[in-house]
């Protein structure tokens, strides 16, 4: 009878066992699925990739995040909606693009903002750029860092960029971007917004003559396949936002949301190595496959779209003293 009694314990320890077992293995992995529109050469795909390793590490396994490159999952406009919803819980996007969901972000798109480099980072990791991170917050999104997007430049199919006066008539396509929009009109040319995904076959059938984009990003895209000149105005510094919904991220526990936040600014860091890089890989290449890079004077592009910041001061005083405190930030 004892050993009946001892058994039947046994068989019941075993089976809460198993039952405790199976209930830790449904909660002991939560996968968040981040997806984007850039291709997997891409120093900011790189970087998404570590930041995922990074959590996996830090939460043991029991934190993943599967990253889908190359539009799998929607065009950047679908991904953000996604995220909205809760059926994605993070992306990439440009930080002209969050301008439709919090007006500040309008600031990023403002040509000639940063001094340099170190102005720049000192902005983005300090308050002003948590700051503007946490702004889109009403709209179910929320900042979790910022990846470097080098400077854009225009790249055209059939003249170099010598001067402003040479981009008269040209149609160039622009970010979906009000701040970007006003910048090319500045400067005389015919602003095309155009999504990423359908740019190369819109250079190729002549609806657009020019684009402007970062090195790295005008290389991966193969885009100097068709416009063989390449102008170094770097007129903006645009960086890139990586998003997550307030549905996942709400969802999350307090070692949770910890483990990918560190992560997300561990991989900011790494990002920005792999990114000087990229740019030199990029225009050493670009230049071999046939494409003519040259390197205006950029005082005259910065003269002919200062109205804009005279335009923002007078319109929109709060985007203004943001440029301020931008401004007041040392390099």
């Amino acid at each position: 009878m004892k050993k009946m009694r001892f058994n039947l314990l046994i068989f019941t320890l075993l089976l809460g066992g198993l039952f405790i077992s199976g209930c830790e293995q449904k909660t002991e992995t939560k996968v968040i699925r981040l997806g984007h529109g850039l291709d997997i050469t891409h120093p900011v795909h790189k970087a998404m990739v570590f930041m995922a390793e990074q959590v996996d590490e830090k939460s043991d396994g029991s934190l993943q995040i599967k990253v889908y490159p190359s539009q799998q999952l929607g065009t950047e406009r679908e991904l953000i909606e996604l995220l909205q919803i809760g059926s994605l819980g993070i992306t990439k996007v440009s930080a002209a693009v969050l301008e439709n969901f919090t007006p500040k972000a309008r600031v990023f798109s403002l040509p000639y903002l940063f001094r340099d480099d170190a102005h720049m980072y000192n902005v983005l990791d300090g308050e002003i750029g948590r700051e503007l991170l946490l702004e889109p917050q009403h709209a179910w999104l929320r900042g979790l860092t910022y990846y470097d997007a080098g400077k854009r430049s225009f790249y055209t199919k059939d003249r170099p960029i010598e001067t402003p006066e040479d981009l008269e008539g040209l149609k160039i396509r622009v970010l979906e971007s009000q701040m970007a929009i006003s910048m090319v009109n500045e400067l005389g040319g015919s602003p095309t917004p155009i999504s990423w995904g359908e740019l190369y076959s819109a250079l190729q059938q002549g609806i657009v003559d020019a684009a402007e984009n970062n090195p790295p990003s005008f290389h991966t895209s193969r885009h100097y396949e068709v416009c063989k000149y390449y102008s170094l105005d770097e007129h903006t510094a645009i960086p890139d936002v990586l998003l997550i919904g307030t549905n996942v991220w709400n969802d999350l526990t307090e070692n949770q949301k910890k483990w990918l936040q560190e992560a997300a600014d561990t991989s900011a860091i790494y990002q920005r190595k792999l990114w000087h890089e990229a740019e030199e890989t990029a225009l050493r290449e670009v230049e071999a496959a046939g494409v003519e890079i040259n390197r205006p004077d950029k005082e005259p592009f910065r003269e002919l779209t200062e109205p804009i910041y005279n335009r923002i001061q007078q319109e929109s005083p709060e985007i203004y003293e943001v440029v301020e405190r931008i401004r007041e930030v040392e390099s």
